[in-house]
């Protein structure tokens, strides 16, 4: 009786080493594997480019009139929901242009919430610090990229 638990005991610490090991190599395997980005430049990520290119043209459009007095703050807000709403439902394939478009939407959100505070005449420093922060990681993920897609077809240059 005692021989069949000792038996026992060591087939179970065998496969719990067995399957510690093999963790251990695949998850150490991915990690040299995800260490470079595939890059694509689809259709999808086309459209993404435009669609973002033109809404942080907008943006700073809505700033600017917002500035001038020709635009109100509650009016600027909700055009960046719009923004928001619309970079957020592209479907870009690339990893770097899924994780811009990610960081854009973020982006918009803030400067909405940021104008949202402006329209209350409260402070939106914060907002604005956030929405700024986002613009750059947005900018430093699309830099780095930029080789890359841009032997591809895809020209991020309009929004780095």
């Amino acid at each position: 009786m005692m021989g069949a638990m000792r038996r026992f005991a060591l087939y179970g610490l065998g496969l719990l080493l067995a399957s510690a090991l093999a963790l251990t190599y695949t998850t150490t395997g991915r990690a040299k594997a995800d260490s470079r980005v595939s890059h694509t430049c689809s259709a999808t990520d086309h459209a993404f480019l435009d669609t973002a290119r033109t809404n942080m043209a907008a943006i700073d459009l809505w700033g600017q009139e917002y500035l001038d007095g020709d635009m109100g703050a509650g009016d600027v807000a909700a055009e960046s929901a719009r923004a928001a709403k619309i970079v957020g439902s592209t479907a870009p394939t690339d990893p770097s242009l899924a994780q811009a478009r990610t960081l854009l939407v973020a982006m918009f959100a803030e400067y909405r919430n940021a104008m949202e505070q402006r329209s209350k005449h409260r402070d939106s420093g914060d907002q604005i610090y956030h929405a700024y922060a986002l613009a750059n990681f947005a900018h430093n993920v699309l830099a780095k990229a930029a080789p890359a897609l841009d032997k591809r077809g895809c020209d991020v240059s309009a929004l780095i």
